[in-house]
C-alpha cells in the first residue's frame, strides 16, 4: 500500500521554509518540507492546507504541483506530492514540528533530509 503525503515549498524571497521532525517519530530528527499524510476522503490540497495550519499555524494558498516522487522505505511506501505554496496569513512557528528554518536553496545540502526528498532538493538547487 502506498501512503500519499503532501509537502509545501514555501518561499520568502530566495529562501525556502524547512522543518525538523521530532525525535520520537518515523525518520527522527531529519529536516523536511512541511506537510503530512493525506487522510481518507481528503484532497491533496485540502490535506496540505490542514497540515500546514496544524504544524506551523499558517494559512496558505496551494499553487501548482512542483514534483511527485514515489519512494520505498523499509517499513512503508510513500507517494510525495510537493506543491508550491504561498503564505496567506500568519508567521510560521513550530507547533507540531521540532524546529523551523528559512534557508537558501544552495544550503539545503547542509541539512539531513529523508532519502525521498533528494530529487526535490536537486531540482530546487538548479539555476533558473
Amino acid at each position: 500500500m502506498i501512503i500519499d503525503v503532501v509537502a509545501a515549498i514555501i518561499r520568502r524571497g530566495a529562501q525556502i521554509l524547512i522543518t525538523r521532525r521530532f525525535d520520537h517519530v518515523h525518520l527522527p530528527g531529519l529536516w523536511e518540507f512541511p506537510g503530512g499524510k493525506v487522510e481518507a476522503g481528503e484532497s491533496l490540497t485540502g490535506a496540505l492546507e490542514r497540515e500546514i495550519g496544524e504544524e506551523l499555524g499558517l494559512r496558505i494558498r496551494v499553487q501548482d504541483e512542483f514534483l511527485t516522487v514515489e519512494h520505498d522505505y523499509p517499513t512503508k511506501s510513500v507517494r510525495l506530492h510537493f506543491f508550491n505554496c504561498s503564505i496567506v496569513d500568519g508567521e510560521p512557528r513550530p507547533i507540531e514540528v521540532a524546529d523551523i528554518r528559512w534557508v537558501d536553496p544552495e544550503d539545503l545540502g547542509q541539512f539531513d533530509f529523508p532519502e525521498a526528498d533528494k530529487e526535490l532538493i536537486a531540482k530546487l538547487q538548479m539555476p533558473l
